[in-house]
């Protein structure tokens, strides 16, 4: 489900609460340009996503989950991660908000999922609350966890090291949308690995997606206890695949399915490895159905997977082969249909003294222009 924005209006009479026809479908309406989350000292913002109907946006600060409405009022927050909280998306089957969420000297990686209806006020601790659930991905934890070249030990969260299969750092992209190969259909959701940046390696030049069928995810929910770490989880995804994309710094930082183009978006922070183009933006070509392949580079020549095509147009490497765009996404990516998205722009500001990082989601179209396929609205 991608995050669409289907904003309702609600009437108040004397039975309670009527839903009225979407805002986004009136002819009236009219998306704000841009959209404040605020000023925190947390870490900088990661994610963003949009309630379809009650017209609530989320952000995601690194270690704090800011709830607002459509004109920027803050409404509640979810405070005390001590981990890394990564992309949002919006999940209109249940009405919950999901996240990459990461403990890496835990060596534990789950999807955060926020019960926002109960988000109501400020300061909402994560743990105590009973607001967040969470899920454990026990396929990420092993390809963090590998030790690559057998000498019987771990070497941890670091870049610098063989370990780490595909070099893997966790996770940080989420996003719901169809089956890869599939233009609609039943809803999944997608995880991408974080991939440290390492230019001496040959097995960390794709982008690896995962996804899972969430239908049956309640049996896994778990509530937040970092003192000790729960192991609830699927077995393994539901598939695995593999973009060849060259080293990006981080993997997909922000993931999102986009019914305008049918295609699947990754913004990423540029790769440093000279051999390849590093762009900043890819799409995965949405309706190609993955094809069996060797996953290239890797320790064990001939290693199989699923292989992602990148979608056509954009700029394109001649020597890899690669294809991708220039454009800051990295920070928050929203499809709203229509060809209309929300971008998360990241900031610092300083108040009394005290450095704090913004986020503004900005509205922009596209355009499917070469390098930059977006052009941002109300300017």
């Amino acid at each position: 489900m991608r995050k669409l924005l289907t904003l309702a209006l609600a009437t108040t009479t004397s039975f309670g609460l009527l839903a009225a026809p979407a805002l986004a479908d009136r002819p009236d309406f009219e998306l704000p340009a841009s959209i404040d989350g605020g000023a925190w000292t947390a870490g900088h913002v990661q994610g963003i996503a949009i309630d379809q109907r009650k017209g609530f946006m989320y952000f995601s600060f690194t270690n704090l989950l800011v709830k607002t409405d459509l004109k920027g009022n803050m409404v509640g927050s979810v405070t005390g991660f001590t981990g890394h909280l990564g992309d949002l998306d919006f999940n209109a089957q249940d009405g919950r908000v999901y996240g990459s969420l990461e403990y890496k000297e835990q060596e534990s990686f789950y999807i955060a999922i926020f019960d926002v209806d109960r988000v109501t006020s400020m300061n909402m601790d994560a743990q105590t609350s009973d607001v967040v659930k969470t899920v454990y991905l026990k396929e990420v934890v092993a390809d963090y966890a590998a030790d690559m070249n057998g000498d019987g030990r771990f070497d941890g969260n670091i870049a610098n090291t063989p370990d780490h299969r595909y070099g893997c750092s966790g996770i940080d992209g989420v996003s719901f949308g169809p089956e890869f190969g599939k233009k609609g259909g039943k809803q999944k959701l997608t995880v991408a690995y974080g991939i440290y940046s390492n230019v001496t390696r040959q097995d960390n030049d794709h982008q690896v997606l995962l996804q899972y069928d969430i239908q049956r995810w309640k049996r896994f929910e778990q509530p937040l206890t970092e003192s000790a770490p729960h192991k609830s989880g699927p077995e393994r995804p539901d598939g695995k695949y593999f973009a060849y994309t060259g080293n990006t710094t981080y993997g997909v930082q922000n993931l999102e399915y986009d019914e305008h183009t049918g295609n699947w978006m990754m913004a990423v922070y540029k790769g440093k490895k000279p051999q390849f183009p590093n762009y900043s933006f890819f799409m995965v070509d949405g309706g190609a159905q993955p094809r069996k392949g060797e996953i290239v580079g890797q320790p064990q020549p001939g290693e199989q997977g699923d292989l992602l095509t990148l979608a056509p147009g954009g700029l394109q490497h001649a020597a890899t082969g690669v294809r991708g765009w220039e454009f800051t996404g990295e920070y928050g990516l929203i499809s709203l249909g229509q060809g209309r998205y929300y971008v998360s722009k990241a900031g610092t500001v300083t108040e009394d003294g005290v450095s704090k990082h913004t986020g503004q989601a900005q509205l922009y179209r596209w355009t499917g222009q070469t390098p930059t396929p977006f052009e941002q609205v109300g300017r």
